[in-house]
């Protein structure tokens, strides 16, 4: 068990965007890209997403952390935020791996955009097809 004054790192990966977790005991501070998360994730959706490993091991406002999220776009970087988010809670107590692997938080989501393909308008989508 690692003692209250220690910063726990973990990664989260989402789609293309990576989420770097710096956690520790604290007031319940969330920065990500050094700005306050409602900032960052303006919509409601996202931020809930985010808190969702507090919400189901009941530890909101228990760990300051401090995320730098990279590529992707903002769901994208917020589903990243949360399997990082995960992973440090369950580092930093691993009764909690039960709570948070039922939940679905520590399975790293593997969807991905589909390439597009040569001869078609897109990955699946085909042009018009004309008879005459």
């Amino acid at each position: 068990m690692p003692s209250p004054s220690d910063v726990i790192q973990a990664t989260g990966k989402r789609k293309t965007s990576i989420a770097r977790v710096r956690m520790k005991l604290g007031s319940g501070q969330l920065l990500v890209n050094g700005r306050p998360m409602d900032e960052y994730f303006p919509r409601e959706a996202l931020q809930i997403m985010v808190r969702g490993p507090f919400d189901k091991t009941e530890s909101l406002g228990r760990y300051d952390i401090d995320a730098t999220c990279s590529g992707g776009g903002v769901a994208g970087q917020a589903g990243a935020l949360r399997h990082g988010i995960a992973r440090a809670i369950e580092k930093l107590d691993p009764n909690q791996r039960g709570t948070l692997k039922r939940a679905g938080y520590l399975t790293r989501d593997p969807r991905k955009k589909e390439r597009k393909k040569y001869g078609q308008k897109g990955a699946r989508a085909r042009f018009q097809f004309s008879k005459r």
